[in-house]
Parts: C-alpha cells; structure tokens; sequence
C-alpha cells in the first residue's frame, strides 16, 4: 500500500529542515492520492522540477510502494518552471507542489536515473 501524499510531503519536509535547508508547499493537493511535484530553487536563482516518474521507471509491482522522480527541467528559469506546473495544474487539479531552497537534494527522495549509493538511497 502506498503512503497517502500529506504523510509523504509532511515526511519530505521534516528531512529537507533536519538538513538545514528550507522547504515550503506552494501547492495542497489531494491527501490521498495528489501527484508530488518538487521544485529545486537553487541559491543563484536557477530552478530544477522533479515530477513522478512514468509506470515504465517501475519493476513489476513496485509502483504501489515507491515515490521515484523523473527530473523535468533541470537549472533553468524560475518561469520556466512555473510555466511547466502550470500545464501539469491544467490535466491535474489535485496536484502538490512543493518548494524546496538546496543547491543538491542528496537522499531526500528517489529519482529514475540516479545512482544508489551504498546504503540503498539515490544520490544526485
């Protein structure tokens, strides 16, 4: 069974400021079931969007338990970003959005592509 989505922000949230870093939801979705949208603000303006990874990222009945990332736009413009959400918003009304202020992500959350460290979590 899959975390409901407000554990899971509310969860991300806690590890984005044990790290000292800043994170915000600029976006409340569905609690249950909303589509998590991150959004990397980096310290020289530059922005980055995580958005869930497509079913084939999944192995075979994996896609109920994990939250794994696609990277989307990668250290662009701020409107760039926006302007990408706000087409997600148009298919998606129940979307989150979540902010969050750190030049590396490090193990905060999984995203298709990057490499596992020794520990099991994926490393930017």
């Amino acid at each position: 069974m899959r975390l409901r989505t407000d554990i899971f922000v509310s969860a991300l949230m806690r590890r984005v400021f044990s790290r000292g870093d800043f994170a915000a939801v600029e976006t409340k979705g569905a609690e249950e079931a909303g589509a998590v949208f991150v959004r990397q603000v980096f310290r020289d303006g530059a922005e980055s969007l995580y958005a869930p990874a497509p079913q084939a990222f999944f192995d075979e009945g994996e896609s109920n338990r994990a939250r794994l990332f696609e990277t989307r736009l990668e250290r662009v413009d701020a409107t760039a970003v926006a302007e990408a959400i706000a087409r997600e918003r148009r298919f998606d009304g129940d979307l989150w959005v979540v902010s969050i202020e750190a030049d590396d992500l490090g193990d905060l959350m999984d995203v298709a592509g990057a490499q596992p460290a020794d520990d099991g979590f994926f490393r930017r």
